[in-house]
């Protein structure tokens, strides 16, 4: 995005801030798309976790069916955030930020452990990630502080200054989470790269990041193990989820064995209702239905990037630009796991893996995108 539309973006006269939305324009098509996607993942839910449902709770419909409920209840706040005044966000970004921080610090402590890391906490019978409300908050922190200092950040400090919050909250959730950290550091560059003037700021974040990255995973050595299960995935022991998903992939075809037809998720892949239910989607629906699921999501990315060459105000197109780079980089992710085209970690595929704290967040973003299209400048 050139300087000259920030600039026509960010003038914009001091108003009251409201708490409803006083737009009257609503975004149908991109509710219609998130409305599909959801449907679509109820749809593979169901197909891929049955036989597990079966064995696990007797009731084959049991994955469905919480799913069904986080869909609704995410639909539910998608439509009440939507008509929330987003500049309102500006108020509670501190609040938030705080909140993200404590409980990013709680779950290192006091988390429930899955998968070997400590990311889940629990209260009672619910349990949520901390690490999928900080992607909001980082969006917020970055969308706000960036807006506030845009004219001064021709500095390099003062981008540092304007990064050091998300930075912190995002080296938090790194210590048990690393996937999470890397897309929490995505939007964080992406809107960096949207408002910095120079583009060597860009690249400096960039290759700063990659180099802490990189001695992350040296000093960790199971991290490196990914990489070694990665490269020799045929041989290494924790290479068996990644050999059964492009085994899925491979013997759906072009056009796939049908819907409900898959064998791999028999029990011969994990958990394949989670961050492995693309493989599934490419058995059944074979690489015409993946490609078709990748389409959509394109078109989604589409949808987002034309409310931000239109949003009303500077703010309302790095709120938009941050979940922008949330999903595009939570899909790329996820997609390149599935094919091994980058080493396995646990990254669901927005609204289609199973997942409560997943879909109800991300739908809460889609909400906050909604807000920022009702004020967009319609052309006649």
């Amino acid at each position: 995005m050139s300087s000259a539309v920030l600039e026509q973006q960010n003038i914009e006269p001091k108003k009251k801030t409201r708490f409803w939305n006083p737009g009257e324009y609503f975004d149908y098509s991109l509710l219609v798309i998130v409305l599909f996607l959801i449907g679509f993942g109820l749809v593979m839910v169901y197909s891929t976790s049955s036989y597990t449902a079966s064995l696990r709770y007797q009731d084959a419909a049991y994955f469905l069916k919480r799913q069904g409920f986080f869909a609704v209840a995410g639909i539910i706040a998608m439509l009440f955030v939507s008509k929330i005044d987003y500049h309102f966000y500006k108020k509670v970004t501190g609040l938030a930020y705080l909140v993200a921080l404590v409980l990013s610090i709680i779950v290192q402590f006091a988390g429930r452990e899955a998968g070997g890391s400590s990311r889940w906490i629990q209260i009672g019978p619910v349990g949520f990630q901390p690490s999928e409300f900080a992607k909001v908050a980082i969006v917020l922190i970055m969308a706000l502080a960036t807006t506030n200092r845009v004219w001064k950040m021709n500095s390099f400090v003062t981008l540092l200054q304007i990064m050091f919050p998300s930075l912190l909250l995002t080296g938090i959730i790194a210590i048990e989470n690393l996937s999470t950290a890397v897309i929490c550091g995505v939007i964080i560059v992406a809107i960096v790269f949207v408002a910095s003037p120079k583009y060597w700021h860009f690249l400096a974040v960039g290759g700063g990041a990659a180099v802490v990255l990189a001695l992350y995973i040296l000093l960790w050595g199971y991290r490196g193990d990914r990489f070694d299960a990665w490269i020799n995935y045929e041989t290494h022991p924790k290479g068996y989820q990644t050999r059964q998903a492009l085994y899925a992939i491979g013997s759906g075809g072009i056009w796939g064995k049908g819907l409900g037809q898959s064998i791999q998720k028999l029990d011969f892949i994990p958990e394949a209702h989670n961050d492995m239910i693309f493989s599934v989607i490419c058995e059944e629906l074979g690489i015409v239905g993946g490609i078709a699921l990748i389409l959509m999501f394109i078109v989604l990315v589409w949808k987002l990037f034309r409310i931000i060459m239109n949003a009303r105000d500077l703010y309302g197109a790095l709120l938009v630009v941050g979940i922008l780079a949330h999903i595009s980089a939570q899909v790329l992710i996820n997609l390149a796991v599935v094919t091994n085209t980058m080493p396995n970690t646990g990254i669901p595929l927005p609204f289609i893996s199973y997942g409560g704290s997943s879909m109800i967040f991300l739908l809460m973003e889609i909400g906050i995108a909604l807000s920022v299209a009702r004020q967009v400048k319609v052309r006649e």
